[in-house]
């Protein structure tokens, strides 16, 4: 697998013909538009086929992969184009395998809202060993809020992806709750009573394990938060199902500040299964217009994570979306927007910006001029920042990585990701 970044001039069909390989391929599993057209900058991911099948009349999805001895949704990652969908033509071509040594394996969970579109959700599941719908909150009164999760369990069963409840302090207004943290860290009571809820829900559902992300939590509850995370432990082992907790991104144990105090690394590392580094929102909507994830910062995290919490336990996080900011930035007055990475390069194309790469925080970003002659500065993800995040997943030895979000479509990220690892099923 290699990546190519895009020059001056150069066209689809120039750089498949450079590397040898079939041009729709290359566009297809790039989510290059039907036109081909290229933003200077953009990067490609180019893999060779080492296999490839020709459906015949009659032949599903299911007779081929038993054909090469391959898992169905090992197929569907092989040839995104599919998107999750079992019906195929005879005719098509199919790729079996792909040239070249991956890192080795990986876990990968994504997060989702239950509005997702039902094909994108599809076409993203084979690339998931679990899949976390977000989220039960906490209401008032201490019970979980309702979630209508049903579509997104449904498609996980059928596309082979593990569903893991999610747990957070989120209440009615769509905001995380301190107080509400609070309540259930030290009022047993109520907290019994949620994790009785929460077993209910579990059984009833189908959920093969729990993911916990309280944020905004008190430092005096900081104790209370890995005694509750035991609790839910305990009651989940006998069960063979997983806890994992979400953790925000320290890069020392005692770093100051509401979000950082409760989530002592290594107390919670103990209590809990799994844990998920959420190493992302250093660029953020009201922040000044940087790297989402620079590379850098992601590193001082898992330095300071992997002495505290084994490296076999740890999730990395990591961001599927960019930021577009209007220039210049005013602190408490310029609001980015929240864009996805393919909506980042369609506007580089768009606008005619060269697309331009921080070698220090490992990350894309470019500038343009919008209509109504504003600046805008715009920091995104691409095959060349992923691949540095992912890589670390070996490097550190860590158990996989946590996909925040799968609401956006970004094929390339897919491609990128069967390129250098093997997924593991949840």
């Amino acid at each position: 697998m290699e990546i190519h970044v895009v020059q001056q001039g150069e066209t689809l069909y120039a750089i498949a013909g450079r590397y040898g390989v079939d041009p729709e391929l290359l566009r297809l599993v790039n989510g290059v538009g039907p036109g081909g057209a290229l933003a200077v900058g953009q990067t490609l991911v180019v893999q060779q086929v080492e296999t490839f099948h020709v459906v015949q009349p009659g032949e599903t999805l299911a007779a081929v992969a038993r054909r090469y001895g391959i898992t169905l949704r090992q197929l569907y990652r092989n040839n995104f184009f599919l998107r999750g969908d079992p019906y195929v033509q005879a005719g098509q071509t199919l790729v079996i395998a792909y040239q070249g040594e991956k890192l080795g394996t990986a876990y990968t969970n994504g997060y989702a809202y239950p509005f997702i579109r039902p094909s994108l959700l599809r076409s993203t599941l084979p690339y998931m060993s679990q899949l976390t719908p977000f989220t039960y909150g906490i209401g008032a009164s201490g019970g979980l809020l309702p979630l209508d999760d049903s579509q997104l369990l449904a498609q996980a069963r059928s596309l082979g992806a593990v569903p893991l409840m999610h747990l957070s302090t989120l209440t009615e207004e769509d905001t995380f709750s301190s107080q509400r943290a609070v309540e259930v860290l030290t009022d047993l009571p109520r907290q019994r009573a949620l994790i009785e809820e929460v077993m209910e829900t579990i059984s009833a559902k189908g959920y093969r394990g729990l993911d916990v992300d309280f944020e905004y939590i008190p430092a005096a509850q900081r104790e209370d938060y890995a005694a509750f995370i035991r609790a839910l432990r305990l009651r989940l082992a006998p069960l063979g199902l997983p806890v994992v907790a979400a953790l925000a991104p320290k890069t020392y144990a005692a770093q100051p500040g509401l979000l950082y105090e409760a989530h002592d690394y290594a107390l919670l590392g103990a209590a809990a299964d799994y844990v998920l580094l959420m190493t992302y929102e250093w660029g953020y909507t009201y922040g000044p217009p940087m790297a989402v994830a620079p590379l850098p910062n992601v590193r001082q995290v898992l330095d300071y994570a992997v002495t505290v919490i084994p490296r076999e336990k740890i999730y990395l996080g990591i961001p599927y979306y960019g930021y577009d900011w209007p220039l210049p930035f005013r602190q408490g007055e310029t609001r980015a927007r929240s864009i996805s990475n393919q909506t980042a390069v369609t506007l580089a194309l768009e606008e005619r910006a060269e697309i331009q790469y921080d070698e220090t925080a490992q990350s894309p970003w470019f500038r343009y001029t919008a209509g109504d002659g504003a600046v805008h500065e715009v920091w995104f993800e691409d095959a060349r920042s992923l691949a540095a995040k992912l890589g670390l997943i070996r490097e550190y030895g860590l158990h996989g990585a946590g996909y925040w979000s799968l609401m956006r479509p970004y094929p390339q990220g897919w491609t990128l990701l069967n390129g250098l690892y093997d997924i593991l099923d949840g």
